[in-house]
C-alpha cells in the first residue's frame, strides 16, 4: 500500500511524510492492505472550489474524498483525499490540539469515506468517529476533544441533522481533482 502526498499550499507547515504514513495505518486498519490513495493537501480558496465544483457547495470545508476503486478494474487505487490546510489549522486552534493531529484525524476520515463510511446519519457519524478513535489510538492517540462539536446527544439528534449540512466536516464527493 501506498500513499502519495501532495502539497499545493505554502502557508502552513506541515509533513507529507506523516500524512502519508497516516494514510497508509488508516487503510492498514481497515483491512485495506493493498491500495494506493492520494492525498492533495491545498488552502482554503482551493478546497472551496473543487466543494463547488464537485459538490455543488460554495464554502470551504477541510476534507473532500473522491473514491476512485472500480470493482472490475485491477487498480489497487483507492482514491484522492484532498485536505485544506488552513482550515486544519484553524480547527486545531480552536479545540487546542495539535495541527498535526488535526492533520493526521482529516487524512483518516478521508480513508474511511474512500471506502464507504458516510457522516451524514448522526448514527453512522457517531460509528464513524468511533472508528476514527480506534485508528488514532493504534497510532499516538489523539484527545478526546478533536470530536468536539461533530456530536451531539442523543436529544439532541435533530439539530445535529440539521446542522451537519453546514458542518465543514461533511464531505464524500464524486469524481476526481487530481488528474
Amino acid at each position: 500500500m501506498a500513499a502519495a502526498v501532495v502539497n499545493r499550499q505554502h502557508r502552513v507547515a506541515l509533513s507529507p511524510a506523516r500524512l502519508g504514513r497516516a494514510a497508509e495505518r488508516a487503510l492498514a486498519a481497515v483491512g485495506r492492505p493493498v491500495g494506493d490513495v492520494e492525498v492533495l493537501v491545498v488552502d482554503d480558496e482551493e478546497i472551496r472550489r473543487l466543494n463547488r465544483a464537485y459538490r455543488g457547495v460554495g464554502r470551504r470545508t477541510d476534507v473532500l474524498a473522491f473514491p476512485l476503486e472500480a470493482p472490475d478494474l485491477p487498480s489497487p487505487l483507492v482514491g484522492q483525499i484532498v485536505v485544506s490546510a488552513e482550515t486544519a489549522r484553524r480547527q486545531a486552534r480552536r479545540l487546542g490540539v495539535p495541527l498535526v493531529v488535526e492533520l493526521e484525524l482529516l487524512v483518516t476520515h478521508g480513508v474511511l469515506h474512500l471506502i464507504g463510511w458516510d457522516d451524514r446519519d448522526p448514527v453512522e457519524a457517531g460509528l464513524m468517529h468511533g472508528r476514527e478513535r480506534e485508528i488514532l489510538a493504534a497510532g499516538r492517540g489523539a484527545p478526546a476533544r478533536l470530536w468536539r462539536g461533530l456530536l451531539k446527544s442523543a436529544g439532541d439528534r435533530r439539530s445535529y441533522a440539521a446542522s451537519i449540512s453546514g458542518h465543514p466536516r461533511t464531505h464524500a464527493a464524486p469524481g476526481s481533482p487530481l488528474q
